[in-house]
This record gives C-alpha cells, sequence and structure tokens, in this order.
C-alpha cells in the first residue's frame, strides 16, 4: 500500500478507462502485453493492475480493443463490416473467421443467408446485446467454396433429394427426377448445385454429375471418399491415351548426355506390394575407406513436359492418394508403374545425387547428374530386413551388423545391403545429434480381403530397412536444398520450392512444459532451435515405456507446426536441416516434379525462375496435400468402423487417446481402433472439462479421465455412414448388442498402384 500512498489516491475505473483510452489510440497500430500496458501506466499495485484488466475485458467487450492471445490487447481498428471464411456446424452453432485471423464471430441460422461451409462472405456486425455474444451477420456469398456435393439419393414419387454425409443443410439438396442420371434411392452420387437459394427460394437445387453406385459396395465408398473432397476417382481418357504415346525407349543422344551406372550394382527397397519405384540406392568401394552411393530418383520431368496436358492433370492434383486399399496416382499408370518406375532389370533414366562417403558417412564429395541405371534387385522392406537381421542386426538399437567372419555375410548381396545401413545409421546418429526430432512413426494398416473387406487392425512400426532407405532420402534432399539455397554472401539465392517446417507453436509448448512437469520432466524451453529439438528428444527418451509415454507424446506432437511448401526457406525445424527441398519422389509429388525441372534449368545456365509463380504452385501443393491426408483419414475411419462392426458387444482394453467437452476418445490396444464414450453415458457424475491438462474432473467425487489412462470399453455402435465408433464404458453388466447400420458387401476393388512407404517417408 506504500507505493499507491506514495502515488497519490487509487485511480477510479472512469480514470482508468479515460488513461487506456488514451494510450491505446496514441498507438493503434501496436499489440501490448499486460506487462507493457501496466509499466507505461504506472500501475504498481495489484488491485490497480486488476481493475486494468477488467476494464481491458469490457473495452473488448464493446469492440472498442480486440484480444490477442490471453494476455496482450491491440485497438480495434476494423470497421463493422469484414470478409472471411463462414463455418457451419451440424448444431447451428455457425462462426465467421475473419480472413486477418482474428476471433471466431458467432452467426446465428437466421442470418447466415444459407452459406455453406467454407464459402467466403462479407458480414456485418450486429450492435451487441447486454449479456450476450458478440453476433455477425451475413450480408454478402463471395465466393462458394464447392458446387458439387456427394451423398445418398432419396428417390420418391415426385422428386428425389440429396442426402449429404456432412449434414450440415438446413434444406435438403432438391433434384428433379429428369437430371437424376439413373440413380436410384440408396445410390451415391455426385451432384452439382443448378441453383441456389435466395429470397424467394429455400432450397438448393441439383442435378446428378455422376452415379457413383449403390451404398455399402466398397469401390463406391472409397470413390465417395475422394469425391467428398473434390479429388479425382478416375483418370481422366485423354491424359492417358497421352501417356501411351509417350516413346519408353532410351535413345543414343540420351545415353550421350548421360553418366552411366548400368554396371553398378544398384537395388530398390520398397513395400511388397509396390509397383510405383521412384528412388533406388547403389554402392560401389572407391578405395579403402571411401564408398560411392548413388541416390537415383526417376526422372519423371524427361517424360513430362512443363504445361502439357499430363502435366496439368499431374499440376491439378499435386500428389498420388493412398487410401486403405488403393492409391489414386498422380500420374498416368503407364508413367507410374512401367516407363518412370525404376523396375528391377530394365534400363532407367533417372536424376542422381551422387555421394562420395568415408567409413563415418562424411560427405567427401557430391554430384547432382542425369543418368542411366539399372537396378540389380528389388527388395520388399520385410527381405531386406531379414538380410540384416540375418548378419547380426538387432532392429531398434542403431547398431550395424557386426564385422563378418571369413566367409563374408550371407546372402545374396548381403556385402552392400550391410554397408548401406551401417552409413546410413551413421548419419541418422549425426543427424540426431544435430537436434533432430525423435518421433518413433506407428502406421495403422489394414489386410483386407477379395471384396474389399478388412479381416485384421494392426500397427505398422518403421524398422531398420526403413530408416535405411529413409536417411538417404533425407540425405539427397537436404543437398539439393544447400546447392540452390547456400550462397556467398551478398549473392542472391535462385528460386526453389523448399519443404519448410517451423519451430513449435510457443503457447503450445509452454503448455506441454507445464503438462509434463506433474509427471515430475523438466522440459527445458530455448530460443534456439536445436536446444529445443535436443529438449523434446531428451523428454521423449525419458518417458519411453512409462504409463504417460502415449498421452506425452501426443500433446508433443500437437504442438508441432505443419511442414509445407513455400519459396521462402525458414529450415526444418523437425530434421534440424537449415535447407532442405523434396527431390526424391517425383512419380508421387509434384513438388518434386517442380524441382528437378528447376535444378536442370539452372545446371544448363538458366535464371532463376519467377519466385511469384512457384510460390502460388507450393501453395497449391500444399493445400492439396492437406485434403489428401483428410481423405486417406476418412478411409482408414469407415475400416476401422466397418471391422469393428464384426465385434458389437465385445469388450477390450483400452487407454484414453482423446479429451473433448463431448466426450472421451479411446483406443483400443489390441488393433489400435478409435471410437468415443459420449458425455452421457458418464452418468455416475457431472464432469468439468479441463482443456489446459486433457482430462474431465468429476464434481462430486473428482473423478479423473485422464489422456492416456487405461480403460475397459465395450463396443456399442458402429455407423458406417457417419465413419463413427461408440463405446461404453465397461462395467460388467450385460448390454444390448446392436448390429452395424450399413453393412457392406462390396466388390473386388480396383487397385491400380499401391501405398509407397510410410507416411513419414512421403510428407517430412
Amino acid at each position: 500500500m506504500g507505493k499507491e500512498k506514495k502515488s497519490g489516491k487509487r485511480l477510479t475505473k472512469k480514470q482508468l478507462a479515460e488513461k487506456l483510452t488514451g494510450f491505446f489510440q496514441s498507438q493503434p497500430d501496436e499489440t501490448f502485453s499486460f506487462k507493457q500496458i501496466f509499466h507505461a501506466l504506472k500501475l504498481t499495485t495489484h488491485p490497480a493492475k486488476m481493475l486494468a484488466i477488467d476494464v481491458m475485458e469490457e473495452m473488448a467487450w464493446d469492440d472498442f480493443l480486440s484480444k490477442v492471445g490471453e494476455s496482450a490487447y491491440t485497438l480495434n481498428t476494423k470497421g463493422q463490416v469484414q470478409e472471411g471464411t463462414f463455418v457451419r456446424k451440424a448444431n447451428g452453432k455457425n462462426t465467421f473467421l475473419p480472413d486477418d485471423g482474428g476471433t471466431p464471430v458467432f452467426v446465428s441460422e437466421r442470418n447466415s443467408m444459407a452459406a455453406l461451409n467454407g464459402d467466403h462472405v462479407k458480414v456485418q456486425f450486429m450492435a451487441r446485446r447486454q449479456n450476450h455474444i458478440k453476433e455477425a451477420m451475413v450480408i454478402e456469398i463471395m465466393q462458394r467454396k464447392k458446387d458439387t456435393f456427394v451423398g445418398r439419393l432419396r428417390v420418391e414419387k415426385d422428386i428425389a433429394f440429396l442426402v449429404t454425409q456432412e449434414n450440415l443443410f438446413i434444406h435438403d439438396i432438391l433434384i428433379p427426377k429428369k437430371k437424376l442420371k439413373g440413380g436410384k434411392t440408396d445410390d451415391r452420387a455426385l451432384v452439382k448445385i443448378t441453383k441456389w437459394p435466395d429470397a424467394d427460394h429455400k432450397n438448393l437445387v441439383g442435378e446428378v454429375v455422376d452415379v457413383l453406385g449403390e451404398a455399402g459396395n466398397n469401390d463406391v465408398e472409397m470413390n465417395t471418399i475422394l469425391a467428398q473432397y473434390g479429388l479425382p476417382y478416375k483418370y481422366p481418357k485423354r491424359v492417358e491415351e497421352a501417356a501411351e504415346k509417350i516413346s519408353a525407349e532410351i535413345t543414343p543422344q540420351d545415353f550421350a548426355e548421360r553418366e552411366d551406372f548400368r554396371d553398378v550394382w544398384t537395388c530398390t527397397i520398397d513395400p511388397r506390394d509396390a509397383k510405383d519405384f521412384d528412388d533406388a540406392l547403389s554402392i560401389r568401394k572407391v578405395k579403402d575407406g571411401l564408398w560411392e552411393v548413388g541416390v537415383h530418383i526417376a526422372d519423371v520431368s524427361h517424360y513430362v513436359k512443363e504445361g502439357d496436358i499430363i502435366d496439368r492433370e499431374a499440376q491439378q492434383r499435386a500428389t498420388s492418394i493412398y487410401l486403405v486399399d488403393r492409391t489414386i496416382p498422380m500420374l498416368p499408370e503407364r508413367l507410374c508403374n512401367f516407363i518412370c518406375s525404376l523396375r528391377p532389370n530394365e534400363e532407367k533414366l533417372a536424376f542422381s545425387c551422387v555421394f562420395n562417403l568415408d567409413d563415418d558417412a562424411n560427405v567427401k564429395s557430391y554430384r547432382i547428374v542425369h543418368t542411366v541405371i539399372k537396378s540389380n534387385r528389388r527388395y520388399a522392406y520385410e527381405e531386406a530386413q531379414q538380410l540384416l537381421e540375418d548378419n547380426g542386426v538387432v532392429d531398434g538399437t542403431g547398431e550395424p551388423a557386426p564385422n563378418p567372419g571369413k566367409d563374408g555375410y550371407k546372402g545374396e548381396y548381403a556385402e552392400e545391403v550391410v554397408t548401406l545401413d551401417r552409413l546410413a545409421k551413421k548419419l541418422r546418429t549425426r543427424r540426431m545429434k544435430g537436434g533432430s526430432v525423435k518421433f518413433e512413426s506407428e502406421e495403422l494398416h489394414f489386410d483386407i480381403d477379395e471384396h474389399g473387406k478388412p479381416i485384421r487392425c494392426y500397427f505398422k512400426r518403421s524398422k531398420d530397412a526403413n530408416k535405411l532407405i529413409e536417411e538417404f532420402m533425407l540425405l539427397a534432399n537436404k543437398t539439393v536444398a544447400e546447392s540452390i539455397g547456400k550462397t556467398t554472401k551478398g549473392k542472391k539465392a535462385k528460386t526453389l520450392p523448399y519443404r519448410v517446417h517451423d519451430n513449435p507453436d510457443p503457447q503450445k509448448f509452454e503448455n506441454l512444459r507445464e503438462f509434463t512437469a506433474k509427471f515430475g520432466y523438466k522440459l527445458k524451453s530455448s530460443s534456439t532451435k536445436g536446444a529445443t529439438a535436443r529438449a523434446l528428444n531428451k523428454l521423449m527418451d525419458e518417458v519411453q515405456g512409462k504409463r504417460e509415454e502415449k498421452v506425452i507424446q501426443t500433446i508433443a506432437l500437437r504442438s508441432m507446426m505443419k511442414a509445407k511448401y513455400t519459396t521462402h526457406n525458414i529450415g526444418h525445424f523437425g530434421l534440424a536441416f537449415d535447407y532442405y527441398t523434396h527431390f526424391t519422389s517425383p512419380i508421387r509429388r509434384y513438388p518434386d516434379t517442380m524441382v528437378h525441372r528447376l535444378i536442370t534449368r539452372y545446371q544448363h545456365g538458366g535464371r532463376s525462375a519467377n519466385k511469384e509463380h512457384y510460390e502460388e504452385l507450393c501453395e497449391h501443393c500444399s493445400d492439396m496435400e492437406l485434403v489428401a491426408q483428410s481423405a486417406e483419414r476418412d478411409s482408414i475411419k469407415y475400416k476401422m468402423v466397418e471391422f469393428m462392426g464384426e465385434h458389437i458387444g465385445e469388450c477390450y482394453d483400452a487407454h484414453i487417446s482423446g479429451i473433448q467437452s463431448f466426450g472421451i476418445y479411446a483406443e483400443i490396444d489390441e488393433n489400435h481402433c478409435e471410437g468415443m464414450i459420449p458425455m452421457r453415458d458418464l452418468d455416475d457424475d457431472y464432469y468439468d472439462f479441463d482443456e489446459k491438462n486433457y482430462c474431465l474432473v468429476g464434481r462430486r467425487r473428482h473423478h479423473v479421465y485422464q489422456l492416456g489412462d487405461p480403460i475397459r470399453i465395450q463396443v456399442a455402435k458402429a455407423n458406417l455412414e457417419r465413419k463413427q465408433l461408440d463405446f461404453t464404458l465397461d462395467d460388467g453388466r450385460p448390454k444390448k448388442q446392436q448390429q452395424p447400420e450399413m453393412p457392406t458387401d462390396g466388390k473386388t476393388s480396383n487397385r491400380k498402384g499401391s501405398r509407397k512407404g510410410g507416411r513419414n517417408r512421403r510428407r517430412r
């Protein structure tokens, strides 16, 4: 109280409001933290600071200030009319997301102008009613996100409707019967909107573009998932015809312009059912203690010319899509599985990164060159892994094979594969010491029968053979990026698409630090990338094998930013690389083809490419990657629900994998299938959601459901239509069994490709 007396009387609420008004108006473009505000206004006592916070909250309520995060404010200089994205919710609690990333604002249904999810709209903020939340009214729909929708047809006597899977339309999509294209009730269909709602008509009106087939058929359901995300589910005939005209012949000129690696031992290592082999490794001894290792990549850009019909289609797709039972390729089958694919015992054109490595895998020199190769051997991951283990490698230890006896290593080409593994492990050890984040990846897999029905569900872990390939791909990607991005002082780097990964979100990282402290772990936050990554790796090592391992790893992953493509290089936090790009998968990723073209252009003395043009392509590829990931997740969810539909009423050991205000997500330990226990089933108490600590806390009995806790569940319902599994807690009492809501009896799937490696390998 002494300080307050020295500075005179305590400020009244009105006086403090005037001071705050003047302070923010004098610096309208600045954002201030509480600490800065208290210092500027000389607020030294606790009561004065608390009063200032109360006043600023009221100012934010009245839209005079805008809140930034939890402890900062800025003057609200925005007008009453803003543009942004409309988010439609099934529960009617629609929101408006401002383009500048401001706080979401509630939009009631009556004020939505029938805007659909993702539409770009213009809104007007409404006058604030006392004790009511801020509201906005849509005054113009500036751009529709999409005009085609997927759903199930319902054909009646006089009219037909499309029932959408999103279930976000207030009114049905009406379809005149003459626009059904032969569709029948319960058929999946793709419908294009021909008439949007207006003042006189409330309904959407559409016409069938394509009848996908009967609901429940495996092919139909997979194609429905693709169509739902606007992804292609069949290849345009004219593009396939263009691919058929491409000659696979390697001409004398090709040989003259390329380095010849046909006599150097070369292999591919891929999943057992792969067809699109876009990377190969070669190795030969240069002299004692020095190895030449070639990372050879399918030379797609030799066959697909910029701007041609195949290139335009590949650019639009931007990526291959890997559903549970099929691959939707970026390139026509003739290219991705035959001409470009580095198949064994066939001469192939490649773009190669060739390294001279010493016994410690230090790069002594490298060259990036066009080559001709001939693979000696095609290994499945399991075969390469077995060969390593037959020669003494113990998976997961990080140790190479011991020295061979006098008879050498066992197995065909064993010395080459074992040497590659040893060098890869040296590279990996150095990468980890440099600050690369160590998250061991697991991928959910299904074994499916000839009808596409899942018969087994399990996680696949990355083993030494996978890591062998991954390490050399990372080295090639890093080296190619450095060859363009690293320049002498004062010289500007030429345009190149980079694969960047920003530092963790500071607030989420702080939440992780506070959360792990409750388990006794000390996670040091740091301003440097390397130190932050090393702190994360230390934490991952400490939690390994502990009960809290899964929960801490989950929260750590949530603190990570998403990797993306851009021409503005900021480095890759997760890998601890200052320069990183995607060079090694042009068959299934368009950015790699872009990089191949630019490297070739610069090798021939070409000028730097247009940065704005390539930045637009990078944004498109990043967006399409996220869309493809969503489709892949939906296909996994569908198969998960289909698989568990055969186990209604059965009980399993599980652990809590997610906590939300509406319920608990649980993952079955045995098969990793995930479902939800709705809040209504937790009827022993009233539970509060503690978002910061990832738990539900009972008010009366104080029982806590914590992320990662082991629980016992019973499978209650499998809804294929919504791709949802419902669980209940298994309390030992018998429960009424329910049948899955939509059994399937599909036909054999049409697999035009295959799953290629793990998601980490495709997306880092």
